[in-house]
């Protein structure tokens, strides 16, 4: 068995590390103009990618907190702080560690924030310091990088490595039952890579969900407690069907954001990365990111006894019935899709590797463009 932390590497380059965050910088951009370009598609209805852009939004916010933390690596500010922690074999993220560092530091801003100077104090001493020393202020900018990131960590919405599960209204549904949606994700440990959940719900219970404060706290710790990647959907779904005898779950979907390729960062094997070493796309452009959408959907209900006299509902989920994979994924659908520049593009469909015929491509350009193929 191997060792999953001889997996990780530290960006100790300042230049590697900002030109990092920089590449995330665009991907998350690029990110929700592809969601658009589904919900145009009719492929997203538009509470999914209100709920989806939430997340990409999160996700990007959190990456612009890490690079103002790690802003100085590489140089020498007078005290180790360390480096950005990133799966570079799997996920081509940064490992799940350093969200959970983020969120005890969050707890914290406010009063490292009151012991620091100004940020127009700090720029000050810096320009005083280069004027006066002519010297390069390095322990003045690492200390307002890290003001900057306390700063970031106090504006919150950013994306933890549990994000809890949100109820939106989405109308009556036949017999009086209302329809919800609930959205949540997290941070998988074991891959080191966002997940983002969706279900669609109804409601026949007396009280409203939200409203309910009995059931709303037991579904969200319920939710909560299958964050991991590694669960079916029909696991998933029967579970909470079979736990809450008021809520009938109709349609659950869950998007795997990444693994993130890229030539100058990631060593994962396969034809991706052949692809990325043989385009030679400047920086910025070498990179390609994987998006897998599972769905599960409900196809007929059934009465089962519960107790002496009483019957509830339980619903009857549709399994993939092509080539009897169904069983084995435990979805209705699984769709795959991987995003990337021109570059890349061109050269994966010159290679035309096999295992990607299926897969849906949505080409990229600089200028925001998307284009699915």
């Amino acid at each position: 068995m191997t060792d999953p932390a001889k997996d990780h590497t530290g960006l100790s380059d300042t230049f590697a590390s900002r030109r990092y965050f920089r590449k995330f910088e665009i991907i998350t951009g690029h990110l929700t103009r592809v969601a658009a370009t589904m919900q145009g598609e009719g492929a997203l209805g538009k509470h999914d990618v209100k709920a989806l852009t939430s997340y990409l939004m999160r996700l990007n916010f959190t990456f612009r907190a890490l690079s103002m933390k790690y802003l100085l690596v590489g140089r020498d500010t007078g005290r180790f702080f360390g480096s950005l922690a990133m799966d570079r074999r799997d996920s081509g993220f940064p490992v799940a560690s350093e969200l959970l560092t983020m969120a005890n530091d969050a707890q914290q801003a406010e009063r490292h924030l009151v012991n620091m100077p100004s940020e127009e104090q700090l720029k000050d001493d810096m320009v005083r310091k280069i004027i006066s020393d002519q010297e390069v202020p390095t322990k003045l900018q690492f200390a307002l990088s890290q003001r900057l990131y306390y700063q970031e960590l106090l504006k919150g919405d950013l994306f933890w490595t549990q994000n809890d599960p949100v109820c939106q209204w989405l109308g009556m549904a036949q017999g009086d039952r209302r329809r919800f949606l609930i959205h949540w994700a997290a941070y998988d440990s074991q891959v080191n890579l966002p997940v983002i959940y969706l279900l669609e719900l109804e409601d026949s219970g007396k009280t409203a969900l939200p409203k309910d404060q009995y059931r709303w706290p037991e579904v969200q710790a319920h939710l909560m407690a299958q964050g991991l990647a590694g669960l079916k959907l029909l696991t998933i779904a029967k579970g909470f069907d079979e736990d809450f005898d008021q809520l009938h779950p109709k349609h659950l979907r869950r998007y795997h954001v990444g693994p993130m390729y890229s030539s100058a960062y990631t060593e994962q094997s396969g034809p991706l990365r052949r692809v990325l070493e043989e385009a030679g796309s400047p920086p910025g452009q070498d990179w390609a990111l994987a998006w897998t959408m599972e769905e599960l959907s409900s196809e007929d209900v059934r009465q089962e006894r519960s107790g002496w006299f009483g019957k509830v509902e339980r619903e009857v989920f549709a399994l993939d019935p092509f080539g009897g994979r169904g069983a084995d994924t435990g979805a209705t659908h699984t769709q795959r899709s991987i995003i990337l520049p021109q570059r890349p593009f061109q050269v994966l469909a010159e290679q035309d590797p096999p295992g990607f015929g299926d897969v849906r491509k949505f080409v990229v350009s600089e200028r925001g463009q998307v284009l699915r193929y």
